[in-house]
Formats: structure tokens, C-alpha cells, sequence
């Protein structure tokens, strides 16, 4: 991977490429004037910085990323977690505010390039598919709850918790501005029309356009529509953010937090385009990408931005091939801020919380819910513990809770891993699962089966299940273990298989090994586990064990209920 890719798709540049980069940038663009401005009111920011956040970043991203389609800029998730994480340490004053969003970004990127650099790409697998459904669903409606002020032309502080935030607006529902709630109504309405009857149609700029002026036409500022007022013209300058030490300390945890969610929802969106278009995503190099317009966001007066999945979704449809779409659309916005800011004085507030509003239903994935509940039970806790302690608890914690859950979940189910005893399939050579499937077995022998590695936190798990059949199989008299499902074996593990085969010896019971996986018989040969299982009860598959145990008789059919079943093949 060149180290600028933009490199590889500029040189084979030609017009009918232009032609449709061009097309798509200026669509996104148009998409993303309004989006950005929204997605800075909900970070707590004024509306110029998510103008900001939608030029330099998207440069960056064009020449070092290596998705064609990925539209980087402001999104609604990581706006909530930038301004999670910027208000406590503000303390209402937006001049600080505004220097630690930068603070926050730069970290972000800095982060970001750190993980790409050292191809820590893997390390987004912390956030499992269900973690990320249940907390971007409890983003969602947090999201949507802190757009209910504006909506309503309440005036209420920043609520503690969700819950309180919803006590807040319903104890307050008489105060409703009705006038703004009548404007915020229409762009939710025709906003919704518009993604219905014609999404690839920039309805958002339509809505903004005509609310600024009927707003402006009618007075409907006087009559109380609160409107987001002088918007600062001309570009960002380079500005470094300068913070405290305890600061940047406190920011920490979020932009690190940040910058997992962030890039681990852009490079789905990235690879879920490629699948279509054939391109090639470098995982490692996206990383880099993602945090190099972190950095400009950063150094650039804005705040944190990721991949978005509408705008992506718009940009391929729209026919973008190449960076330059990108590049396009960071141009068109340019342009925006330098020669339309004064005409956004009259854009009520309640616009932009429509605006919002209607983005969140592509957060909440409930069919995907559905899903992760139907087809395994810990994903379904998993996201059902990430949702509820992101909702009751703060989108800090949540995550956090998630993680931990997930992890734990995993620890547990690797330390009590799939252990089941084999019979033979009648009239075959198969051997499956005796609880079932209908198998021959034998009263004096066991084959057991471990699915999964053999190490510290399961080593004595297994050496318990062999023990307890041991126990209540008085007529045993040799016990197989299949380990073709067995892909580790470490230092406790191996000790453990020294303790549970020295007591069978000591019981008179034979104990056979059966398939043995080559780095596995690599740390048994090395610690001399090998020698002492004796290459006489090692095997290559469990019919070999059988031949070498003595098992040729005829024995009883078991079904799964455990009754016999009259004329076994022979065992």
C-alpha cells in the first residue's frame, strides 16, 4: 500500500472518473452543509464548526484513504461522545469549549495514526457487532432526547441522566413553544417524505433553505423561533488547541474511546463499499487515514469526525470512484463557508434537531437486534448490557460496561468450552455427539471430545469431566480423547493432563489420545507429555484407538434417552 494512496488512482485519472466524482461530491456536499452544522449543535458547538470539520479533514482522508465511496465528516455518534466528554470540563464557557473539541480531535487522531502505524487493526474487535448494536441504539434515543429541547423550544439544562432528561421534558411539555414545535413538525415531515419518495434528493438543503426563509420572510424570530444567529464567515486558520495537562488527562479515556468507535464503524461502511466495488481496504492505512483528518479537525478549530454510513450510502449511489469525490465535496463546502454563512442567521434550531431526528432511525438496528437474539445467547446479553448501561448509566460507562461484558463472556465460555462424549453412527464409520444423535457405545469405554483450545482456564474443567465419568461408570475401563478440535495446549493445561492421566493409570483405566494437532504434540513433545502418554496410546483417529484399546465386539445401540436399541453393528 503506497504510503499517499491517492497516488494509485491519480494516475489512472481520466474524465469519465471526473465526471463521476464530481457528481457525487457536490450531491454530498449538499448533504453534508446541513448535517454538519446539526452535528456541531449536537456536540455543543456552534454550527460553523461542523462546516469546519467538513473541509481540511476531508482533504486529509482523500490523499491517505483508500475507499473511494467512505464520506468522512461530522456523525451524530461521535458528536454525543464530544460533547459527553467536553462539557463537565467547561463549565459553560464556550471558548474553552471550542479549544478542548480540538484537543479532543487531535488526541483522537494522533490515536489513531498511533494504532494504524503499529497494524493494531484488530484491537476494534473489542467492540463486538453487539456491543456496537446496543450502544448505537442507546446513543440513538439519548440523541434524540437531547434534540427534544430544541424541537419544543424548551430551555432546559444538560440533564445528568437519561431518565432525568426525560422527566425534565415531560414536567416542562407546558412550556412548549408551540410556533417552534409547528416548524420543527414541518422538517421532520418533509424530511421523512423526502428519504421515502426521493432519497438520493438533497431534502435536507431544500428544508433549510425554505426554513430560513419563511423565518426570516414572516418575523417568526421575534415570535420567539429561536434561530442559530450570526455564523462567522471565512476559513479556518491553523490553531493549536492549547490545553492543560489535566485536561488533555481527563479527555483521555474518550478519545480513546472515540477512536475505536470511530474508525470501527467507518472501515464497516468502507468494506461493506468495497464488497460492491471491487476495490481493495487496507485496514492498517484506514486507520491512518481516519486519524489524519482527526488531526486536521483538530488543528483546524473543529471537532471529531468518522465515516458516515447516509452520506457513504449517497456518495456510492451518487457514482463516486475515487477520492476526488471527497475532494469535491471539502471544495463545495469551502465555498459554503466562505460566501453563504450570513444566509443561515434565520435557521431555526428546530431544524436542525429535525434534521438529527430523521438521521437516527439508521441507528437503531432492529431487525440486526433481532438477529443477535435469535442466534446466540451471550451476543443477545451483550447488547442487551451495553444498551441498558449506556441508556441508565452514560455513554462512558456504557461502552465500558459492554466491553467488559463481552470480554467476560468470552473469558467464560473458553473456560467451560464444549466437552461431549462420541458413539458411533450405526452402520457407519462416524462418530458423533450421544446426546443427539442415536450411537453405539459401550459401558466400558468413553470418547470424549474437547471443541476448542486447552489452556490455563479450562485445563482443570477438562480433568473434572473426565473424573466425574470416571465416577459414575463403575464397568470403565478406557477413556479416548478426541483432539482434533483442540488448537492450543499450554504450560497449566499440560500439567493438568499429567495429573488426570496419572489417576487413571492409577484406577486401571487406559487413556488414548487421538488426532493430535501439530503445535499441540510440539508442546507435548517439548515437556515430555508424550513420553509419559506413550506413543503406543497416541493416534491417528479414533477407529485407530479403538483397534489399539481392544473394542471389537458387539455392544449396545444407545438412542439419546440412554434406552437400548436391539441389533447393534459391531462396535
Amino acid at each position: 500500500m503506497n504510503v499517499l494512496p491517492a497516488v494509485s488512482w491519480l494516475r489512472r485519472y481520466d474524465g469519465d472518473l471526473l465526471r463521476d466524482d464530481l457528481r457525487a461530491g457536490l450531491v454530498v456536499a449538499v448533504m453534508l452543509v446541513p448535517q454538519g452544522m446539526a452535528y456541531a449543535a449536537l456536540a455543543g458547538l456552534p454550527p460553523i464548526a461542523g462546516l469546519y470539520a467538513s473541509v481540511v479533514p476531508l482533504v486529509a482522508y482523500a490523499l491517505l484513504g483508500t475507499s473511494g465511496q467512505l464520506a468522512v465528516g461530522p456523525v451524530a455518534v461521535i458528536s454525543l461522545l464530544t460533547a459527553s466528554a467536553l462539557a463537565p470540563l467547561a463549565n459553560g464557557d464556550m471558548a474553552t469549549y471550542i479549544t478542548l473539541a480540538g484537543a479532543l480531535a487531535l488526541m483522537v487522531g494522533v490515536i489513531q495514526i498511533a494504532l494504524g502505524v503499529l497494524r493494531m487493526g484488530a484491537l476494534t474487535n473489542l467492540l463486538s457487532h453487539p456491543v456496537l448494536t446496543g450502544f448505537t441504539a442507546a446513543a440513538a434515543l439519548i440523541i434524540g432526547l437531547s434534540q427534544m429541547r430544541p424541537l419544543l423550544g424548551l430551555d432546559l439544562p444538560r440533564p445528568d441522566s437519561f431518565l432525568g432528561g426525560v422527566a425534565d421534558v415531560v414536567s416542562h411539555l407546558a412550556d412548549t413553544h408551540t410556533l417552534t414545535l409547528l416548524v420543527g413538525i414541518a422538517g421532520v415531515g418533509v424530511l421523512v417524505a423526502g428519504r421515502l419518495l426521493l432519497p438520493r434528493f438533497p431534502t435536507a438543503l431544500v428544508v433549510v433553505a425554505a426554513s430560513i426563509g419563511i423565518v426570516g420572510g414572516l418575523g417568526l424570530a421575534d415570535s420567539g423561533v429561536a434561530v442559530i444567529g450570526d455564523v462567522p464567515g471565512g476559513l479556518p486558520g491553523l490553531l493549536v488547541p492549547d490545553v492543560t495537562w489535566d485536561s488533555t488527562r481527563s479527555l483521555a479515556p474518550m478519545a480513546f474511546t472515540i477512536a475505536l468507535i470511530g474508525y470501527t464503524e467507518g472501515i464497516s461502511i468502507a468494506k461493506a463499499m468495497a464488497a460492491k466495488t471491487r476495490q481493495e481496504v487496507s485496514p492498517n492505512q484506514e486507520f491512518i487515514a481516519v486519524g489524519a483528518a482527526n488531526v486536521a479537525a483538530g488543528l483546524f478549530q473543529a471537532f471529531p469526525v468518522a465515516g458516515g454510513f447516509s452520506r457513504t450510502a449517497v456518495n456510492y449511489q451518487s457514482g463516486a470512484q475515487t477520492g476526488m469525490a471527497t475532494l469535491i465535496t471539502a471544495a463545495t463546502v469551502a465555498l459554503s463557508v466562505l460566501l453563504l454563512t450570513p444566509l443561515f442567521f434565520n435557521l431555526p434550531k428546530a431544524i436542525l434537531a429535525a434534521i438529527i431526528l430523521v438521521a437516527l432511525s439508521s441507528l437503531i438496528d432492529i431487525k440486526a437486534a433481532k438477529t443477535i437474539l435469535r442466534v446466540r445467547l451471550t451476543d443477545g446479553i451483550a447488547m442487551t448490557a451495553t444498551f441498558l448501561a449506556t441508556l441508565l448509566l452514560g455513554i462512558e460507562i456504557g461502552i465500558v460496561i459492554g466491553v467488559l461484558v463481552s470480554l467476560g463472556l468470552f473469558v467464560y465460555g473458553s473456560a467451560t468450552p464444549h466437552i461431549v462424549e462420541l458413539g458411533r453412527v450405526s452402520g457407519t464409520t462416524t462418530f458423533r455427539n450421544v446426546a443427539t444423535y442415536t450411537t453405539i457405545t459401550d459401558p466400558k469405554l468413553a470418547i470424549v471430545r474437547l471443541d476448542g483450545p486447552l489452556y490455563f482456564a479450562n485445563a482443570n474443567f477438562l480433568r473434572d469431566r473426565l473424573l466425574a465419568l470416571v465416577a459414575t461408570r463403575p464397568d470403565l475401563r478406557t477413556v479416548i480423547v478426541d483432539a482434533s478440535a483442540v488448537s492450543e495446549l499450554d504450560g497449566s493445561a499440560d500439567h493438568s493432563l499429567r495429573d488426570v492421566i496419572g489417576q487413571l493409570d492409577d484406577l486401571g483405566i487406559q487413556f488414548h489420545l487421538t488426532t493430535i494437532r501439530g503445535p499441540v504434540r510440539a508442546v507435548m513433545a517439548r515437556s515430555g507429555l508424550l513420553d509419559q502418554v506413550g506413543r503406543n496410546r497416541i493416534h491417528a483417529d479414533v477407529e485407530a484407538a479403538l483397534d489399539a484399546a481392544g473394542f471389537s465386539l458387539r455392544s449396545p445401540l444407545r438412542s439419546p434417552a440412554g434406552d437400548e436399541v436391539p441389533d447393534a453393528d459391531l462396535f
